[in-house]
């Protein structure tokens, strides 16, 4: 595995750019210790979709209800 150095990263940035967005792993280092991964951020965030976790969670009814005394006082609260 080839490390790139520091000064070699800033020289010639936009050509390790263009080798990780082909898949090519880009090691960056400091001296001879590896400190950084050079990785495409790959497609943009996906749209969102409205409703789409729809059905796949459920609630009793008493779920947003004010805690009781007791509960209040499991949890720490006086």
């Amino acid at each position: 595995m080839k490390y790139h150095t520091v000064h070699e990263a800033k020289t010639n940035l936009s050509r390790l750019i263009q080798k990780a967005c082909e898949g090519e792993e880009v090691i960056i280092a400091r001296g001879k210790k590896p400190v950084v991964k050079l990785v495409p951020v790959g497609d943009a965030m996906r749209e969102r979709v409205p409703g789409r976790f729809e059905g796949q969670f459920s609630w009793t009814d008493d779920a947003f209800a004010p805690l009781t005394d007791e509960e209040l006082c499991e949890l720490g609260f006086e």
